[in-house]
């Protein structure tokens, strides 16, 4: 590792120090973020799925109806699918990228 140059604060002077000055910061701020205060945060990776999966389901639901036309049912169908879509991959994705 190389050290690098910090100009802030020196009248022209650089000071040199490790790069390993930069991993030691807070990771994250109790004034930014209050929930790290009381020891959780994170994200609910599993509800996001359920609820990705519950609104394909509800988009589905759309086609049934008294639609005079198949236009709708199109957009509909186009639109659930790329939400199908979109949810396994990220399902495969989230499954995979611990190992590249």
């Amino acid at each position: 590792m190389t050290p690098y140059v910090n100009l802030i604060g020196q009248e022209g002077r650089a000071a040199v120090s490790s790069s390993s000055e930069l991993d030691k910061r807070p990771a994250v701020d109790t004034h930014d973020e209050p929930s790290a205060e009381w020891g959780w945060h994170g994200t609910f990776p599993k509800g996001i799925r359920i609820a990705g999966w519950l609104s394909v389901l509800a988009t589905f639901s759309l086609l049934i109806g008294n639609h005079h036309g198949r236009t709708e049912n199109i957009w509909v169908i186009a639109f659930g699918t790329g939400m199908a879509i979109l949810l396994i991959w990220e399902q495969v994705r989230s499954r995979t990228s611990w190992r590249r």
